[in-house]
């Protein structure tokens, strides 16, 4: 971790500090004397750059607070992380840290001695601000809320230090240098706004840099993850956003239902105790307008956001939004929001409503959460341990975790069992009422026990891939194993060089949450309704994403293991084997192969892609194999490549037989839109790790037409392409032209089926390559393709969507089965995990030519974790299809084969959809 230190230039002896009183605590600089007016002021937002400043001034004026740069960002700024408590805590912090880490993990920690420690330790606090920078109020509170911890010496400021040790984290540096300049770039205050902004405001994931905490590939994710699960361990997380639902100040928790299977009992209640706290304190304060559980769509089921990896860790996360802009703005009147109720004690009257009182409000939430760090640091010490001691003790004996799928079987069964029979005591109108011995033969089948661990055999085709599944659960803290020989567990061998990851451990929720399919309960408000929307996902097993082959292991298991120290998974060391110098194999069964291929091009080297299979030697190399002929350096860059990555190359004295697919440097063009586009940026980062040449295109772009002298292959992800019966849309975000300035007018418009679509026909049918993703696969029903919407039935003689209450399958993995005798599905086995979030699927008509498909449901219930209500209406329905229109080849892709970087498992979709206009046949010679 990058580490710097900003400390006062000059300290008082330490026999002084020892004695001052909180009275003599150095005056600090003020908001206004550093700004020029207070924070939350109207019409003013000062930027990252200011906010830096700030914090070293106040670091090198006060011996309450040390500034820690925890690492950089996506642009290159030092990410911030302000440690605040009293000066005589500050001298004896590597200690505390030390409690918080031997608390945490509770790895030979006796219960005598945790209670100890927890007397011993300061209660460690995580607060943040900035994450998602257009919610301009929670980098502006972070400042304030330090100034006041490090100026205030009132009777409460001074526990709070003493008891507690603040981390106060800016989020998202890039993106509050972005829009703070964006909305001071107006002259006239009045006209000063945050929106339109004309990208995202992380470099590559906007928004969603808080879907990434458990796949942990940004850079800002990977300095907070290890901040918070390799270093502090803080006890409470507390995630600042904006903003509240409408009619009210803030959301504050307790969080609604369904909360999630795999974490401790006590995180839910440890939430509650903690967001009563809050609401307490804004009633006593008379500041009203704060709702809870129903007043707002978030729920704890999640993993993945800053707020909720925590719960997988045995922390408490926290999340509030709250109103306000340095524009003022009206809370409106809606009449429902002023009845007080369980969910909203106190209701606000519409008003003005200035940014300050956000702040105030802010304030007083974090005030709310130290004072209870301070009043119970011993408990939330404790409590840590005794979680973390119970998922030891669930992953060292048998436990089962009670999924809803398997109680609802349980009470069908019951129920069958009663045969409709009235309970002695009365009609039981569930016939849910059972005995203790069919607990145990309903709920304790020896097959559905929890996983003692899980071993990923170092000798699967894509070890490479595993690996990385192995960094992001290291990056989060998870403990890890590796083999130093070959050993074997219930009669399978495995080799030297195996992952292990074992059950027994702290972040025991974390690791099965990561394995294991997530069982999302039904959610309908009522019989015949429609299902309430989760969060975000329902189901996101990140093995299955990644298409890692793992075992489950139900019982204790042992073998020549050593722990994984650092936060990177070792790797295979590359290399070439064989010998020969006709040329090389290369496998298309590993991800990282692609970019290899796209080096080797780079360098100007032939290489080649086997069309059909060939057998040299003893062994047969299948159809997509890469084969590299050995001309000039291509066997040192070879090598060279192989070190690098850990891939193996293999040489061989024979050249391949017949004619096969010759690869050239392909050219790519990647659609995007004013504002930014999420789905595009994570696609940008994934084609960067993989060295795939691309451009960023914007709609003025394609509609310019003549794609073909520029591009061989085009990718529109979801949200590129209007569905058929959509009207034009303007020129995107960023409202009308004349509000954009001139710099970013090339960036404006939207793909039209008027201007846009005879363009890519034109560039289809001249030979280009177009790849369409999610909602994007309407561009073949735009093109008069025979494909349609397979999710449909007959109303009045009309086809319709089926309703939500009928089918509804938000976020979830479900299995496709794969013709992987297509070059675009080289590589891939022939059933897959994809991730689906009510995707397209389609029908392609009878007697269609040309038309084919890749991938396809052949099953009534392909749920592999989520939630999928009426499944069954996927069977049939394909997925992925390829279609020739003239020369060219469209593909359509419609579950999220890229989603947010994490479905390893599908990207080689998208990598041999690439290569599929890159290449000529010829012989290889």
């Amino acid at each position: 971790m990058l580490e710097t230190r900003f400390r006062a230039a000059a300290m008082l002896p330490l026999l002084l500090a020892t004695v001052q009183t909180a009275a003599a605590q150095t005056r600090v600089t003020t908001p206004e004397e550093q700004f020029g007016h207070p924070i939350g002021a109207d019409y003013v937002l000062p930027d990252y750059t200011a906010f830096l400043d700030y914090w070293q001034k106040l670091a090198a004026e006060s011996d309450r607070m040390v500034l820690d740069t925890i690492g950089t960002t996506a642009e290159g700024r030092p990410q911030l992380m302000a440690i605040i408590t009293a000066p005589g805590n500050h001298r004896n912090l590597e200690r505390y840290r030390d409690i918080a880490r031997r608390l945490a993990l509770a790895e030979g920690v006796s219960d005598e001695e945790a209670r100890r420690l927890a007397q011993e330790g300061r209660a460690v606090v995580w607060l943040d601000g900035g994450l998602h920078a257009t919610e301009v109020l929670g980098a502006q509170q972070l400042m304030e809320t330090v100034y006041q911890l490090l100026s205030r010496n009132d009777d409460e400021t001074r526990r709070i230090l003493d008891d507690v040790i603040i981390l106060a984290v800016h989020a998202n540096p890039d993106g509050m240098e972005l829009v703070s300049d964006w909305y001071m770039r107006e002259p006239d205050p009045e006209e000063r706004t945050t929106g339109g902004l004309p990208r995202l405001y992380q470099k590559y994931v906007g928004h969603d840099n808080n879907r990434d905490f458990y796949a942990s590939v940004q850079p800002e994710t990977e300095n907070m993850n290890r901040v918070m699960y390799t270093k502090w361990f803080p006890q409470i997380v507390y995630n600042h956003h904006q903003t509240g639902p409408a009619g009210t100040v803030m959301f504050a928790p307790p969080f609604r239902d369904p909360f999630n299977h795999n974490y401790d009992p006590l995180i839910p209640v440890s939430i509650d105790m903690v967001g009563a706290a809050m609401h307490d304190r804004f009633i006593r304060e008379d500041k009203p307008g704060v709702t809870m559980r129903s007043g707002a769509s978030y729920s704890t089921w999640w993993n993945g956001g800053l707020r909720t990896t925590p719960y997988f860790h045995n922390m408490i996360g926290l999340l509030t939004e709250t109103i306000g802009n340095p524009t003022p703005i009206e809370i409106p009147f809606i009449p429902r929001r002023q009845i007080p109720h369980g969910d909203l004690p106190a209701p606000i009257q519409p008003q003005t409503w200035h940014f300050r009182q956000s702040i105030d409000y802010s304030v007083t939430a974090n005030y709310a959460v130290l004072d209870i760090a301070s009043r119970r640091r011993d408990t939330f010490l404790y409590n840590i341990y005794k979680m973390g001691r119970n998922s030891i003790e669930r992953g060292s004996t048998d436990t089962w975790t009670q999924y809803p799928r398997h109680v609802v079987r349980a009470a069908e069964q019951l129920a069958a069992a009663a045969d409709g029979a009235d309970d002695e005591n009365g009609s039981d109108p569930m016939n849910e009422r059972g005995t203790r011995e069919q607990f145990e033969q309903l709920l304790r089948d020896p097959s559905l026990r929890d996983a003692r661990g899980y071993i990923l055999p170092a000798d699967q085709p894509d070890f490479l891939t595993a690996a990385k599944f192995i960094d992001a659960l290291l990056e989060t803290g998870v403990q890890v194993h590796r083999a130093t020989a070959g050993f074997t567990v219930n009669g399978k061998p495995y080799p030297a060089g195996s992952f292990v990851v074992k059950t027994a451990q702290a972040f025991g929720p974390h690791v099965i949450d990561m394995f294991e399919p997530q069982d999302h309960p039904d959610d309908i408000p009522y019989p015949g309704g429609p299902p309430t929307p989760p969060y975000d996902n329902a189901g996101w097993t990140l093995a299955y994403q990644m298409g890692v082959q793992f075992d489950r292991i139900l019982d204790g298991f042992d073998g020549p293991f050593e722990k994984i120290e650092g936060l990177r998974a070792p790797r295979p060391a590359g290399g070439i084997a064989g010998s020969g110098n006709a040329g090389l194999f290369l496998s298309a069964l590993t991800n990282d192969a692609f970019r290899a291929v796209n080096r080797l091009l780079a360098a100007g080297h032939e290489v080649y892609r086997l069309d059909t299979a060939q057998r040299v030697g003893s062994v047969t190399w299948p159809a997509g194999t890469f084969y590299v002929r050995q001309r000039g350096s291509a066997r040192a860059d070879a090598e060279r490549i192989a070190r690098e990555t850990g891939l193996v190359f293999t040489a061989t004295g024979s050249r391949p037989g017949g004619e096969h697919t010759r690869l050239r440097p392909i050219r790519v063009a990647l659609w995007d839109r004013y504002g930014g586009s999420m789905p595009s940026g994570w696609t940008r980062w994934i084609l960067e790790q993989y060295e795939f040449p691309f451009e960023v295109v914007y709609p003025q772009t394609l509609d310019a037409g003549d794609l073909d002298e520029k591009y061989d292959a085009l990718i529109l992800v979801t949200g590129a392409v209007p569905p058929v019966r959509a009207q034009t849309r303007g020129p995107g975000r960023g409202g009308d032209d004349a509000d954009v300035p001139e710099e970013f007018g090339h960036m404006t418009g939207s793909i039209t089926a008027e201007r846009t679509v005879p363009q890519l026909r034109q560039f289809l049918e001249e030979g280009g390559s177009i790849i369409t993703i999610g909602s994007s696969v309407s561009l073949a029903q735009h093109l008069g393709l025979p494909v349609s919407d397979a999710l449909v039935h007959t109303v009045d003689g009309e086809e319709r969507s089926l309703p939500r209450s009928r089918y509804y399958v938000p976020g979830s993995i479900l299995e496709v089965r794969v013709d992987n005798s297509l070059p675009v599905a080289y590589g891939l086995p022939e059933n897959v995990d994809v991730m689906f979030d009510n995707s397209p699927v389609m029908r392609i008509e009878a007697g269609a030519n040309g038309v084919r498909p890749i991938a396809w449901f052949d099953s009534p219930s392909p749920l592999r974790s989520g939630w999928a209500w009426g499944e069954s209406a996927l069977e049939g329905g394909v997925a992925m299809a390829e279609a020739d229109v003239g020369d060219g080849r469209l593909f359509l892709f419609g579950p999220e084969v890229l989603f947010r970087a994490q479905p390893h498992g599908t990207f080689r979709f998208v990598f041999n959809g690439l290569y599929a206009t890159a290449g000529e046949n010829s012989r290889i010679r």
